[in-house]
């Protein structure tokens, strides 16, 4: 079974499992925190993702799973969270950039689309003008409105 996911409540491990991931921490801020979403398993953290909504679209972020965690479905129900959460927020469609998932994001309904024409409100985050190489990929998945 897997552990409850929250908001976060520790920004040292969240920073600390990222980077151990290979993930951007330099942009992350107090402000990030509401947006950030963890599981722990015991003492440890056993993953995280995040969201940055900027109105009807949303750079999803910073999804990242402990090895222990690894090939559990950790990082699959991290994901739905954050889709859940986007479109209670009124997003319409969800981009990333990665360098190593994107075959795990294929499978979850992301497409891949040429990073340049990703929304410019997205292009001008520092995910995408500076933290993430250049080789990373973009994808995108559109999200319905939420039943009701």
């Amino acid at each position: 079974m897997l552990p409850p996911i929250h908001a976060c409540l520790d920004p040292a491990a969240v920073r600390a499992l990222l980077t151990t991931a290979g993930l951007p921490i330099a942009d992350l801020t107090a402000a990030h925190l509401d947006d950030l979403w963890a599981c722990d398993a015991g003492e440890d953290l056993a993953g995280v993702i995040g969201l940055e909504v900027y109105g009807t679209v949303a750079l999803l972020r910073s999804l990242a799973v402990a090895p222990d965690w690894r090939g559990r479905s950790m990082g699959s129900a991290l994901l739905a969270h954050a889709e859940r959460v986007a479109r209670q927020r009124g997003v319409q469609a969800l981009y990333l950039l990665t360098t190593t998932a994107a075959d795990f994001f294929a499978r979850h309904g992301y497409v891949r689309i040429p990073r340049d024409i990703a929304p410019p409100v997205l292009q001008r985050t520092a995910e995408f003008a500076a933290l993430c190489p250049t080789r990373a990929v973009c994808l995108t998945k559109p999200l319905d409105a939420p039943p009701g």
